[in-house]
Order: C-alpha cells, then sequence, then structure tokens
C-alpha cells in the first residue's frame, strides 16, 4: 500500500516584492561601493595630474635666489714655464765645442760654446783685404784731387799775372803814343793782349772750379766703395764672433740639442738657456671664457704655501684646442721664491664684477635650457617658468627676469623632469 505525497497539491506561488528587495539589495550595495571606488580614483588620478610626476626632494639641489654683486672670475690650475727661454743657433757649418752642460748656472756674456768656421774666418779675411785695397784707393783718390786742385789754382795764378802784364803793356804803350813815340798800331795790339788776358783768366777760374768739383765727385766714388766694403767686413766679423754663442743673461743651461765636437750645420739649433729670474704661468681657460679674455686683465696666483700673488693677463693664444684656450700670466710685483718650471700653481682671472643682481647658484639647469626655463618652488611642488639668464661665474648666475629675491629654483636634478610644467616633490 503506497503513501501518497502531496505533489498534487502543491502550485507555484508569485513572490511578494518585499523578497526581491532583499534580494537586490546586496547587488545595490556592491555597486556603490565600485561607484565610490571610481570617484576615489578619479579624485587621485585628477591630483596626479594636476602635480605631473613625483621625485625625491632629495635627489635634486634647491638654491635660493639673492640679491648681491656677481664676480666673474676663472680659476684654474696652471704650471710655471720661464718667460725668457731662446734657443741659441749657429750661424755657420763648423765644428762645436761645448764649454758648459745641461743644468749649468750661467752668467750674462759667458762663452757656452764654440763653432770652428775655416771657411767664415777665411771669408772675413778676404774681405778686410779687400778694405785695405779700396781705402788705399780712396787715399789716391784724395792724392789726385788735391794735384789736380793745384794744378787749376797754378793756371789761375798764371793767368791773373798775364792780365797784370797785359795791363801794364797797354798803359806803356798809351803813354808812348801820347808821346809820339809809339804808333797807333802798337796801342792796338796792346789792348788785344788784355783782352786776350782777360779770356784766359776768365777760363782759368772756370778751370780750377770743374777741377775741383771733378776731384771731389771721384774722390766720394772711393770712398763710398770702401765704406761698402767696411760694412761687408763689420757683418762678417759679427758672424765670426757669433761663432762663440755666449749666454744673453743670467740664468741655466736647458737642453742641449748637439753633441761634443759634432760638425752642425748652419742654423741648426746648439742649446737653450732658462732665465731663472722671470717665470710666467700657463693656465687653460674653457672655451666658453676665452671670448671675454684680454690682456692686460689682473689676476692672482696662489703658491703652494697659500700666498697669493698679483699677476695680469700677457697673452692670449688664438686658437682653441680640446675646447681649451691656453694663456699666460705675469707677475706684476714680486714673484713667489724657489719656481721651478712645470711647478703647479694656482691661478684665478678676475673678468668683471656686477653689482647689486640676482642670482642664484649656478647648476646643470643652465644648460639643460639653455638659460631660458628654470623650476621654481611652490610649496611641495616645482613649476616650470621662463627666466632670462645674464652673466655667469664659476659659483653663481645672474637672473635677469622671472624670479624674486627669496624664490627657490631647483639646479641640479631637473633633467629628472622630463620637461613637465609641474613636478611634485616628495619629502619637500
Amino acid at each position: 500500500m503506497s503513501i501518497r505525497d502531496t505533489a498534487a497539491q502543491d502550485r507555484p506561488v508569485a513572490a511578494t516584492s518585499s523578497s526581491a528587495s532583499k534580494r537586490r539589495r546586496p547587488w545595490l550595495l556592491a555597486g556603490a561601493a565600485g561607484v565610490g571606488t571610481i570617484a576615489i580614483a578619479a579624485w587621485l588620478l585628477s591630483g596626479w595630474s594636476a602635480g605631473g610626476r613625483s621625485v625625491d626632494a632629495s635627489r635634486v639641489r634647491i638654491s635660493e635666489v639673492k640679491r648681491g654683486d656677481l664676480v666673474r672670475d676663472i680659476s684654474a690650475d696652471g704650471r710655471v714655464i720661464a718667460a725668457n727661454s731662446p734657443t741659441l743657433y749657429a750661424i755657420a757649418a763648423g765644428t762645436v765645442t761645448l764649454k758648459v752642460v745641461a743644468g749649468d748656472v750661467v752668467k750674462q756674456d759667458q762663452a757656452l760654446a764654440e763653432i770652428d768656421s775655416p771657411e767664415l774666418r777665411s771669408k772675413l779675411a778676404q774681405e778686410q783685404a779687400t778694405l785695405a785695397s779700396l781705402e788705399a784707393e780712396a787715399g789716391r783718390s784724395e792724392l789726385d784731387a788735391q794735384l789736380a786742385r793745384s794744378n787749376a789754382r797754378k793756371a789761375y795764378d798764371q793767368a791773373q799775372i798775364e792780365r797784370t802784364a797785359a795791363i801794364r803793356d797797354l798803359e806803356r804803350q798809351q803813354r808812348g803814343f801820347e808821346g809820339g813815340a809809339v804808333a797807333q798800331v802798337d796801342v792796338a795790339r796792346a789792348q788785344d793782349e788784355l783782352k786776350k788776358a782777360d779770356i784766359g783768366l776768365a777760363h782759368a777760374r772756370e778751370d780750377a772750379g770743374l777741377q775741383g768739383q771733378g776731384a771731389g765727385l771721384d774722390t766720394r766714388n772711393k770712398r763710398l766703395l770702401a765704406d761698402r766694403q767696411r760694412a761687408i767686413v763689420i757683418e762678417t766679423q759679427r758672424q765670426v764672433d757669433a761663432l762663440t754663442l755666449r749666454a744673453p743673461f743670467d740664468g741655466q743651461v736647458g737642453q742641449v740639442q748637439i753633441a761634443q765636437r759634432a760638425n752642425v750645420a748652419a742654423n741648426a739649433p746648439v742649446l737653450s738657456v732658462v732665465d731663472l729670474a722671470v717665470f710666467e704661468v700657463e693656465i687653460k681657460v674653457p672655451e666658453s671664457f676665452a671670448r671675454d679674455l684680454g690682456i692686460g686683465m689682473p689676476a692672482q696666483i696662489t703658491s703652494g704655501a697659500g700666498e697669493p700673488y698679483a699677476a695680469q693677463v700677457s697673452a692670449v693664444s688664438p686658437e682653441v684646442v680640446n675646447g681649451e684656450v691656453t694663456s699666460r700670466l705675469r707677475f706684476t710685483g714680486k714673484q713667489p721664491p724657489g719656481l721651478r718650471q712645470n711647478q703647479r700653481l694656482s691661478a684665478r682671472i678676475v673678468l668683471d664684477t656686477r653689482r647689486n643682481v640676482l642670482m642664484v647658484e649656478r647648476g646643470p639647469f643652465l644648460e639643460q635650457s639653455g638659460g631660458r626655463f628654470a623650476y621654481v618652488v611652490d610649496g611641495s611642488h616645482a613649476v616650470r617658468r621662463p627666466i632670462q639668464a645674464g652673466a655667469s661665474s664659476l659659483s653663481a648666475v645672474e637672473i635677469v627676469s622671472g624670479v624674486q629675491p627669496g624664490e627657490r629654483v631647483v639646479v641640479s636634478g631637473s633633467d629628472q623632469f622630463d620637461n613637465a610644467e609641474s613636478i611634485r616633490l616628495s619629502g619637500e
């Protein structure tokens, strides 16, 4: 006997509104939580976008804008070099006899080396003989000129005597004619003799002047030839004297460039002499500062003991090598004692001083934006702001516009900002 269940009596019943709301409530709560999460994320995203990206403040260097005097200077390490270090050359080919070695202390005009040049000494003897011959010819020419002038004066005096005799003869003939003892023709002949004497006297006077001028010109030419030869002898004698190389000043023998008793060619270097009394300091200046350098600018050189010495720029190289320009500094007063070549010293060159300007510590931000932009710290953010940079020194740079005194500028580490308009500095 089976027992019947109640399946035939069951029927579906519609759900009430209260039960349905109970089933939807978890879904509504989950949706509200999702909307809130989205809103919070949107708010955080808006804050993130407003601050750009975040950078740790310890990774950047910040400097305050101040007003003060900007001193533009250049500091560099230099080496000591001798201001006077000439090299002595052979005046002619020959055999060299050295009288010193490298490092010897020498005095001015001391003989350092001698060159044996038979050709040059023979040339000197020949030129001296030629000079003696020309001087003898000049002396002979002077004697000939004196003889010519003497003969001219003799002829002139003779003409004067003949004229005087002609005058006397004419007077005698006229008195005889007046007394009836002399014919008219004799008077006329005496008058002709007087005219002839006058003509002879005039020619004698003219010849005396021409003889004197001609003799003087010939003597002058011979004397000029002798003077020319004397100049040649003096020059050749100078070359022979220069065969002995002498110290141009008190100093020390530097490098000897030829061996003892070696045969040297003309104009070949023999040795160098270093002046130990006058030193200069050679420094290398960055190319960016080279255009501001000028000869005569004041400088300061610090010795190894830390004592400063006044100096000035004496030379600036016209070429750039490896981004640097070579310059020389010369001591204007006393120089440090005991200097040696290639000794290292510190040097400082003052370019100019700008009074009461806005300035900030110099940093890589200048090169990154070309001096046109800087990140100014505003609270916990660094804002990119256009600026105008002016003159710069090794430690500071002038800010012409874009910032105010007291503001802070990121001078190093701004390369991490990727040119963003605003950066949040965490830990600031």
